[in-house]
């Protein structure tokens, strides 16, 4: 997804917005008038760190009472009280009965956590599918080199946001214990000491690698059929990043419903796989999960999942790729003489 049609072997630059021209000047287009196409391949790091963490933030806000709806679903052993059956009505029961902010507990550290990992997450990938690009497939775009770049740019991003996603999803919890960001991190500190945030670390990447792999390489090949020259679209993006992340999500459910239970480390479910002390590792997650509900277990809250990365992910690319644009471009103006 680079600012312009063509690839890493093709020009690495158009036309340049520095209000020269051939004829001597005197016929030098505005330079807000140029095309998304025509601006130069390569945005700046800072550039790509900045809508990558506008985006991240975003993305997250939005879409945050979806994301509390999908852990409670994927709980294994719920409280009766804390059983939904559709999405909706899980986010009407939860309201109706836990308070209108219910959902949206959490969100502060997921928006803390969502700006830098996302920073860090579209920096990396950008540059490593540059550099990759480079080197297997010399013109043009290559798959192959897509999914390596999401999958590196995905090591960064779970480094960040792990503890970010421990802490949100024991708040998100039907009947947690814990009423702010704060006083839960301390509580899982002195309780089971710093690796409880990164215990599902491991199975984070196993998940999101896959994820984000299947994400960009059906983004990227999504937009080589409805915006073959990378124009700036918003259309083309909602519709490219909507769909990339409905396939990854169905894709890796199973894997999803394994991480939070080792992040949530439900009290109930592991009783009844009369499991002592704490969960740890993914093959123990994925027995536990099969020991309380068969194979149907793997796939609890796949409808919320979907339908929260769908919008999710358009609402990421097509805020990320406005913020490059903008950036780009106004930097660009900037260095335009009156």
């Amino acid at each position: 997804m680079e600012l312009r049609c063509g690839g890493v072997g093709s020009q690495t630059v158009g036309r340049r917005m520095d209000g020269d021209s051939r004829d001597g000047g005197g016929g030098s287009k505005d330079a807000g008038s140029e095309d998304y196409e025509n601006l130069p391949t390569n945005a700046s790091l800072s550039t790509h760190m900045t809508a990558g963490a506008m985006a991240g933030i975003l993305e997250h806000t939005v879409m945050y009472p979806v994301d509390s709806v999908k852990t409670r679903m994927q709980s294994l052993n719920p409280d009766p009280k804390a059983q939904y059956t559709s999405v909706y009505g899980a986010l009407k029961k939860i309201i109706r009965t836990e308070g209108f902010w219910r959902p949206l507990r959490g969100l502060n550290v997921m928006m803390m956590g969502a700006g830098p990992a996302h920073a860090l997450y579209f920096a990396c990938y950008e540059n490593m599918k540059r550099t990759l690009n480079a080197v297997f497939h010399h013109q043009g775009n290559s798959h192959l080199a897509n999914g390596i770049a999401g999958s590196l740019a995905t090591l960064l991003h779970d480094a960040v946001m792990n503890p970010a996603e421990v802490v949100k999803q024991r708040m998100q919890m039907y009947n947690s214990p814990h009423r702010s960001a704060l006083s839960c991190i301390r509580t899982v500190w002195r309780t089971e000491g710093l690796g409880a945030f990164y215990r599902s670390y491991t199975t984070q990447l196993t998940m999101n690698i896959p994820f984000q792999s299947i994400h960009f390489i059906t983004y990227e090949f999504l937009q080589e059929q409805v915006n073959p020259h990378r124009r700036y679209n918003p259309q083309s993006h909602i519709i490219s990043g909507g769909l990339a992340g409905a396939l990854a999500a169905a894709a890796t459910t199973p894997l999803d419903v394994c991480k939070t239970l080792l992040n949530t480390q439900e009290n109930m479910a592991l009783n009844l796989a009369n499991i002592s002390g704490r969960l740890s590792g993914m093959a123990n997650a994925f027995r536990t999960v099969y020991q309380l509900n068969g194979l149907p277990g793997y796939f609890k809250g796949i409808q919320a999942r979907v339908l929260y990365q769908m919008p999710s992910t358009a609402i990421s690319w097509s805020v990320y790729e406005f913020f490059k644009y903008f950036i780009t471009k106004h930097k660009l103006e900037s260095r335009a003489p009156y």
